[in-house]
């Protein structure tokens, strides 16, 4: 894994609002805390969310933009892009790899976190086939489309060198439980990791028990993964990808 000192900018890529603030949240205010600059990339505006039917499509996609950049100020983020793709309709293909080479060249990140692309039935709600499409489509375009001079001739055209990330971190634990994984201590950060999530208000039916459940998992993970009583984590795979 780099060093901290070795990274000056970080993107996440996440298929929905909020995604980001489940999986990732507290390790990003680790990063911004750092003096990291990250910058969130949102394949859907989140427009099949939420509960309540007399909102219109387009006016949930607008709120929940609304919602993730509130929720992305509360750890540090400021720079975030979306791509506005349709909510339970994103797929794996050239057309998203391209979109997300294109940022990657736009941001030139060294630390790129995605979604997994596995599906886990063990953890159904977070193999929702948005976010394997995106985790799925964020690895290919970390490897090998953003850094190939040929894999798309256009984003030459607009003046975007190809970049090479240097490391990924994959958001969640794998279904392989043997894999080698990186444990965040993010007990510094879980409020701030809270209020982000809880900036979602169109997804929550019940903040509090969304708050408890988060703790507790965050709590669960620290222990199982070995770190001091009482410490919280969020856990990843890191992926050298130089």
């Amino acid at each position: 894994m780099l060093e901290t000192h070795e990274i000056q900018r970080a993107l996440v890529i996440t298929a929905h609002p909020d995604d980001v603030d489940f999986g990732a949240a507290g390790a990003v205010a680790n990063m911004t805390d750092a003096g990291i600059e990250v910058t969130y990339c949102l394949v859907t505006d989140g427009d099949a969310g939420g509960f309540d039917q007399t909102i219109a499509r387009p006016q949930m996609a607008l709120m929940r933009r609304e919602e993730q950049c509130r929720a992305g100020k509360e750890v540090g983020v400021e720079s975030l892009i979306f791509l506005g793709m349709a909510d339970g309709r994103v797929e794996y293909n050239v057309q998203l790899r391209c979109a997300l080479s294109r940022v990657i060249r736009e941001v030139r990140p060294q630390r790129v976190l995605v979604q997994s692309p596995e599906l886990n039935l063990a953890r159904l709600y977070a193999s929702h086939p948005d976010h394997l499409a995106a985790g799925q489509a964020s690895i290919a375009a970390i490897y090998p489309d953003a850094r190939n001079p040929f894999a798309y001739p256009e984003l030459l055209a607009e003046g975007l060198e190809p970049w090479a990330v240097s490391e990924m971190w994959v958001m969640g634990i794998p279904v392989n439980p043997a894999e080698e994984l990186h444990v965040e201590d993010v007990t510094d950060n879980v409020e701030r990791k809270i209020r982000a999530l809880l900036h979602h208000k169109t997804q929550h039916q019940d903040p509090v028990g969304t708050e408890q459940r988060v703790r507790g998992f965050l709590l669960a993970a620290g222990k199982r993964y070995g770190l001091a009583e009482g410490r919280s984590a969020e856990v990843f795979r890191v992926v050298d990808t130089r």
